[in-house]
């Protein structure tokens, strides 16, 4: 009897040992399972960062070029708005040569008071 109990301890032991070894090859595989995911999830993150710089970075070139057409535009004004300026002031010295002569005098002597200070 006590063959058959040393058997069946050692059986035991046995299947015990097997269990643990599958156990771990189990635990093993569930671990390199997670590394795999781990991994893509990581792709799929990187992924995601690289479409949201490309939609900021199209974004930005959007309002740059807008902005750019609005400051052109506003050049434009600027620029039609000095050519009207300066058509009045022509106009003003064709009408009136010696007042416009008399105005740049004193303008320049006004200048030069100033300049000597």
């Amino acid at each position: 009897m006590a063959d058959v109990t040393e058997l069946d301890t050692a059986t035991r032991k046995a299947a015990s040992h097997a269990r643990s070894s599958r156990s771990q090859e189990t635990l093993e595989d569930q671990v390199a399972k997670l590394q795999d995911d781990i991994k893509s999830i990581a792709a799929s993150l990187a992924k995601l960062g690289d479409d949201k710089v490309s939609e900021a970075r199209g974004t930005a070139k959007a309002q740059v070029k807008s902005l750019v057409k609005s400051g052109q535009h506003v050049v434009d004004d600027l620029q039609s708005q000095a050519g009207a300026f300066e058509s009045q002031i022509t106009d003003a010295i064709r009408d009136k040569p010696l007042t416009a002569v008399a105005g740049a005098i004193g303008i320049g002597f006004l200048i030069a008071l100033l300049s000597r200070r």
